[in-house]
């Protein structure tokens, strides 16, 4: 039976593109997504280029109800974190929007994956976090220096994830930072 993988915000364009290489690679990809970015509609092309179905729970990341049921309703293994709010000039007009999204919903999701025992995460940051480096040549180590508030956030929840990893050794962790994705199937 292939493993489970929890990917939120599933049905938007990088986590869609997530679920079929999940599925393509022979894991069994479970959406969760409120659809403020996408469509439900999404889902029947997620099956098609998948090749499998593929459940949808429509459900904000910051309902600790819906992620309780996902994990119990699915037996999930791991999950990949898209979830969120990502305009960096929106969230110069919204930061409460942006921390609470991206930072609350994330600190739900791990809430609800340690009820759960679900220790392996791969967390979709963003390239915002270095700021305006001037060095294109970024690692790792380069010093992570947001300049705006989605940023800010992208930060905080890297920061937290590595206290939570320090501090529980059951917890696998991988943090991700996308510059500016395109494409298309």
């Amino acid at each position: 039976m292939p493993e489970t993988v929890l990917v939120t915000g599933g049905a938007g364009f990088l986590g869609s593109h997530i679920v079929v290489e999940l599925a393509r690679n022979g894991f069994a990809p479970v959406v969760l997504d409120n659809f403020s970015n996408s469509t439900p509609a999404i889902r029947s092309r997620l099956e098609a280029l998948a090749g499998r179905p593929v459940p949808c729970i429509t459900a904000d990341v910051r309902d600790l109800a819906a992620l309780r049921a996902a994990f119990h309703d699915h037996p999930i293994a791991a999950v990949v974190h898209c979830a969120g709010l990502e305009s960096v000039a929106e969230s110069e007009a919204r930061p409460l929007a942006y921390y609470d999204v991206n930072v609350g919903g994330t600190l739900s999701l791990i809430e609800v994956m340690g009820e759960a025992g679900v220790a392996t995460l791969v967390f979709s940051s963003a390239a915002s976090v270095y700021g305006d480096a001037t060095d294109l040549k970024l690692t790792e180590e380069t010093p992570l220096q947001p300049v705006n508030v989605y940023g800010r956030t992208k930060r905080v929840v890297e920061d937290f994830l590595r206290d939570l990893a320090k501090a529980n050794a059951n917890w696998r962790i991988a943090i991700v930072r996308k510059f500016n994705a395109a494409g298309a199937h």
